[in-house]
């Protein structure tokens, strides 16, 4: 059985707040968000900011690319490189069970909304 689940958009920033394939971070409540530009793809991602290998909130300020034959875009953690899937969450760099919460995004006249379940 599926379960629904609503979605609250909130207004997180502006484009011109997120640096061009780059990432910048939120707060929403106790929870620190990372927004990413990844202009090279004209796509944007949200992500949790806290990296699971060590438990530091740095995963806006690490660096984006894509992995794999699919080219499926990826953030690495600036301090241990542990990679993760913006698509998913899922941990690229190894076997280790490690995931990160991701959320839906849109962009609209300018503004970045983050899709926060509800």
């Amino acid at each position: 059985m599926e379960t629904l689940t609503e979605i609250n958009w909130i207004l997180a920033c502006y484009t011109d707040d997120v640096p061009e394939n780059g990432g910048a971070c939120i707060k929403h409540g106790d929870e620190q968000i990372a927004i990413y530009n990844f202009t090279r793809r004209q796509e944007w991602y949200a992500t949790q900011n806290l990296c699971p290998h060590k438990q530091q909130m740095a995963l806006s300020r690490g660096m984006i690319g894509s992995a794999g034959e699919h080219c499926e875009p990826k953030v690495a953690c600036p301090f241990h490189k542990k990679t993760f899937s913006l698509l998913t969450g899922e941990c690229l760099s190894d076997d280790d069970n490690c995931q990160i919460k991701t959320y839906p995004i849109k962009v609209d006249a300018g503004k970045v909304f983050i899709g926060i379940a509800c």
